[in-house]
């Protein structure tokens, strides 16, 4: 399920890539190569992001993308770049059958029409879902439907003139950019393809303001959402309860001493119950139960995270290894940390998918 989102500048199938994935609070970004059938990872990086107030300028960004990808150490300059909940929007929608270039013009000229919400000055990308029989846009023709059902990402069109800019002062070339939403789901095709085509399957990314969750049947994205509690609400949550400072709270988060997990429960009760809302919706709609979550983000590397949101979820729920499928080409030192990285990884491997 590689979707191509957002100004791709090349159908040109990579032999590396760099994927850098932003982050409010941290920059992650892995360097892939082709390796045979499969695929080697190479290099990672998590780096604290730019501090900013508003909006981050294209001179700061392009000093980040350099530092980040001098640390990768990385031969290629082929960047593609996966964007934040806030920045990029993925929607279902109903369109007539048409090229993909098309679409995407009809929903720029149109967005209360087909995505029920006016979205003045955004760039869009479709990818047409090709049913559980096989049929897709083609076969749709062929039968005379009115409609085809098409994942519709997008974003600003000067977010994405920014970002390309940056890559460029960079000294870097963009490949394209993607919806970090879709980051996790394109990952555990590759990590898991059998579950990931076969199962009703959840996934469930924590990030620094939100939380998404990407529900999936027989491959197909077929409901998302993004609740807006995160892992810097539960540390805020944690140093405010034990009067610590806000780095005190993120450095005891992880590890989580039994006497204040009760200072997270309040945080982590209400995201589960919205997670579970999203669940529910999900398997009677499908009419199937969701037998596994799947969790990354940071925060996935707290047990007691992951138990506090099965119990409210009452589903069983585990951090996933989104480079399971990957050769370890790793450094020394990045190898015999990566099982404790690789939750973080999840966006960066997706958005790395999408290039090969």
């Amino acid at each position: 399920m590689a979707l191509p989102f957002l100004n791709g500048q090349s159908k040109k199938k990579r032999d590396q890539i760099i994927a850098i994935d932003l982050g409010s609070r941290t920059t992650k970004a892995i360097h892939l190569q082709r390796k045979g059938e499969g695929f080697a990872l190479q290099h990672y990086v998590v780096m604290d992001a730019p501090i900013y107030e508003k909006s981050l300028s294209i001179e700061l960004l392009s000093e980040h993308l350099k530092a980040v990808v001098q640390a990768l150490d990385a031969k290629t300059k082929i960047v593609t770049l996966a964007i934040g909940v806030n920045d990029s929007i993925v929607r279902h929608a109903e369109l007539p059958p048409m090229p993909v270039e098309d679409m995407r013009m009809i929903l720029r000229n149109n967005t209360k029409n087909y995505l029920q919400q006016d979205l003045p000055g955004h760039v869009f990308d479709c990818h047409v879902v090709v049913a559980r029989n096989g049929a897709a846009l083609e076969s749709a023709r062929a039968v005379g439907m009115q409609r085809a059902k098409v994942l519709v990402g997008g974003a600003k069109q000067q977010l994405i003139s920014d970002l390309l800019q940056s890559i460029k002062d960079a000294g870097l070339t963009a490949d394209q950019v993607i919806p970090g939403l879709l980051g996790p789901v394109n990952a555990l095709e590759l990590a898991m393809p059998e579950a990931f085509a076969k199962e009703p399957v959840a996934l469930v990314d924590i990030g620094f303001k939100s939380t998404t969750i990407s529900l999936l049947n027989n491959g197909q994205l077929i409901l998302s959402r993004v609740v807006a509690i995160g892992g810097d609400r539960m540390t805020q949550g944690l140093a405010e309860a034990m009067s610590i400072s806000y780095a005190e709270a993120e450095g005891i988060k992880v590890g989580m001493p039994a006497e204040v997990q009760s200072s997270l429960e309040p945080i982590l009760i209400p995201l589960g119950r919205e997670l579970r809302a999203s669940v529910d919706f999900f398997e009677h709609q499908q009419d199937k139960s969701v037998s596994q979550i799947y969790i990354s983000g940071g925060s996935a590397r707290s047990e007691f995270i992951i138990k506090s949101l099965e119990a409210e979820l009452m589903v069983h729920c585990k951090a996933w290894n989104p480079v399971a499928s990957l050769q370890n080409e790793l450094p020394a030192l990045q190898s015999a940390e990566i099982d404790q990285v690789a939750p973080q990884l999840a966006v960066a491997v997706g958005a790395a998918a999408v290039a090969f």
